[in-house]
């Protein structure tokens, strides 16, 4: 039982969270919310422990689906970062702030980018795509996620310095307009690049929160150096092009890690863990 550890202790950290803000914010949803997410996450990674190939993508359509139609179109809230900086600026610890509090500003420091693998909905559409492994060398275009990001950031005090009316209703169609924007450039950016994740290492904003955070993560992937062969399986295989064959922190592309574990599997003499 000792391999199930692992799940057990994330869904133990979803719980904890799930019933702290259930009894400081007085609301039922705030358990339900994070019980789901942390079981599905847990349920994704007992099943990888298991050997099954789908049991990333199980979590991923699981959570990120919840969170796209039922938080996103069915509750209206926009949990872009459109939405973070709306709550934010209002001063109220609702909604996209917790998430991403909990998600993409503190939890990194214990999973990393694991939100890029096990739950976004914008990559779980990306991921279907033909290009799961990138055909071509990674480009010096990061910077454009800065410009996004700032971008984000300009619209929304935009929209509260023109004191703009039904600021609320707004902020819900942003977020419909941000996700078809965002699937748009992420799919086209797939096919020019022949990189399903063109969008997650070049555009994606939310990884300017991910980036700093990750690099201290407590889950990440080792590597046993003294093992490798360097044949180089692990790197042709990552979808992120993490030089996964160093164990060093500062590895290339280091803090890019999804946690997909494809150079686990791909690796011939166990040197990955």
């Amino acid at each position: 039982m000792r391999k199930y550890l692992p799940p057990v202790l994330l869904f133990a950290l979803f719980e904890t969270i799930a019933i702290s803000l259930w009894l400081a914010k007085d609301n039922l949803f705030y358990l339900l919310n994070f019980t789901y997410i942390g079981g599905c996450v847990a349920v994704g990674l007992a099943l990888f422990i298991n050997g099954k190939n789908y049991a990333r993508r199980f979590a991923q359509l699981a959570v990120g689906s919840y969170m796209l139609v039922y938080l996103g179109l069915i509750c209206q809230e926009n949990m872009q970062i459109e939405g973070f900086w709306y709550y934010l600026f209002l001063g109220v610890f609702e909604a996209a702030v917790i998430h991403y509090v909990v998600a993409k500003i503190f939890g990194p420091l214990v999973f990393g980018r694991g939100w890029c693998g096990y739950a976004c909905w914008t990559a779980m559409v990306l991921d279907f795509l033909p290009y799961k492994r990138p055909q071509k060398p990674r480009r010096k275009i990061g910077f454009i996620r800065y410009i996004a990001f700032a971008l984000s950031l300009g619209a929304v005090a935009g929209l509260f310095l023109i004191k703009a009316a039904n600021l609320e209703q707004v902020m819900f169609w942003l977020f419909i307009a941000g996700n078809l924007l965002y699937y748009a450039v992420g799919i086209a950016l797939a096919f020019a690049l022949k990189d399903n994740r063109a969008f997650c290492k070049y555009i994606c904003p939310i990884t300017v929160f991910l980036k700093p955070m990750s690099y201290y993560s407590l889950l990440r992937v080792h590597c046993h150096e003294e093992r490798c062969v360097q044949c180089g399986k692990c790197l042709r295989v990552c979808p992120m092009d993490v030089e996964v064959n160093q164990e060093s922190r500062r590895r290339k592309n280091g803090t890019e890690c999804i946690l997909c574990y494809e150079c686990v599997k791909a690796c011939p003499v166990k040197a990955l863990r």
